[in-house]
């Protein structure tokens, strides 16, 4: 026999709380009932021998004032044990109309019922939940077309330049070199999002095979090479060859996020390190660079769709590419951290065997 959790008693409550509402008025109908009743016997309006020879006037008479005063009981009264279920509608209500502020509490004997509370701050989580999205998705609108309009408003202007003409060579080749810069960097924004979309629809692995790990981050550092060579940052990785099972290319994904992270924020001619451990339990892969440490509050707001702990926006980005990284370990099955402390901001990505 399965156990009851204690979900399933709060729950329970709940409906032990209503159904004792429905007993009193039932009752408090039943003893109104009987005094009324009592009293037409009392005062001679009512006759014992006439109840007796007619059972089925009395009990049509007992219908129908019950029926009337339970009405009229129900109509006077239900406001107030309706008064929480009035406040929960309203909040949903609001939330449903985009008002993601709204937050629901009670008050009164409700207040102390385990289901009631379990209600209020389920209510109140999906509400902050919301309301955080919602900026997120302002912030990232905002970013976003920033980040899109910068780069197309270079192209447009260097194009316009070059087909004006009267440049020299070297100004052709520099505005050339700038055009291919800005279109590397729209592309790599629309293939962040793109594959935002696709992880997040996925909700199981199709392509599992064994590969080897360290070669598949030596190429992504190689895909990154102009970054880290234009900041004259080292790059650090393991001799050791390791092999794990995952699929190649999301995982592809995963280390080309997290060391273009490492490279954007770390400081000029500072290393970048590579560390892969591997044992019975599956493989850890840490990637760590040097920079300012990233405030605790913000740590923890990092894997957020659309999220930048860079809020000036310095740094190249539109917020993605950790949700990317969480989202496609979470596939694997494994679990990402971040540490920042002393200078130092490690990412671990832990995989399990699969």
């Amino acid at each position: 026999m399965k156990p009851v959790t204690e979900e399933q008693k709060e729950r329970f409550s709940l409906t032990i709380l209503f159904s004792v509402i429905v007993l009193v008025f039932l009752i408090l109908t039943t003893i109104i009932v009987s005094i009324i009743l009592s009293v037409m016997v009392y005062r001679g309006k009512l006759e014992i021998g006439d109840i007796k020879l007619s059972a089925g006037r009395f009990i049509l008479d007992m219908l129908l004032w019950s029926t009337g005063i339970g009405a009229l009981i129900t109509l006077l009264t239900m406001r107030y044990p309706l008064k929480p279920v009035n406040r929960f509608l309203n909040v949903l209500d609001r939330l449903a109309h985009g008002d993601f502020s709204a937050r629901l509490s009670f008050t009164g004997p409700f207040s102390s019922v385990p289901a009631v509370k379990e209600v209020a701050d389920g209510v109140n989580l999906m509400a902050a939940e919301l309301e955080q999205t919602e900026i997120l998705r302002e912030d990232f609108i905002n970013n976003f077309s920033h980040e899109f309009k910068t780069p197309i408003v270079s192209i447009a202007g260097f194009a316009k330049m070059l087909k004006h003409g009267d440049l020299t060579e070297e100004q052709q080749r520099e505005y050339l070199d700038i055009i291919e810069e800005e279109s590397l960097r729209l592309a790599q924004m629309s293939t962040n999002v793109l594959n935002l979309t696709r992880v997040e629809n996925q909700s199981i692995l199709t392509d599992v095979q064994t590969f080897n790990l360290s070669e598949q981050i030596r190429t992504c550092v190689l895909v990154l090479e102009e970054k880290w060579t234009r900041k004259n940052i080292e790059i650090k990785l393991p001799e050791e060859e390791y092999m794990i099972s995952g699929s190649p290319e999301l995982l592809k994904q995963v280390w080309i996020n997290l060391l273009d992270n490492a490279i954007k924020f770390s400081a000029d001619y500072s290393p970048v390190e590579v560390k892969i451990r591997q044992n019975e339990d599956g493989t850890t892969v840490k990637i760590s660079n040097f920079c300012e440490d990233i405030p605790a509050e913000k740590l923890s707001k990092l894997f957020n769709k659309f999220y930048q702990a860079d809020e000036s926006h310095a740094a190249e980005g539109s917020g993605v590419g950790l949700a990317v990284v969480r989202k496609v370990v979470s596939l694997h099955n494994g679990t990402v951290t971040v540490t920042s402390q002393n200078g130092k901001t490690t990412f671990g990505v832990s995989l399990p065997l699969i």
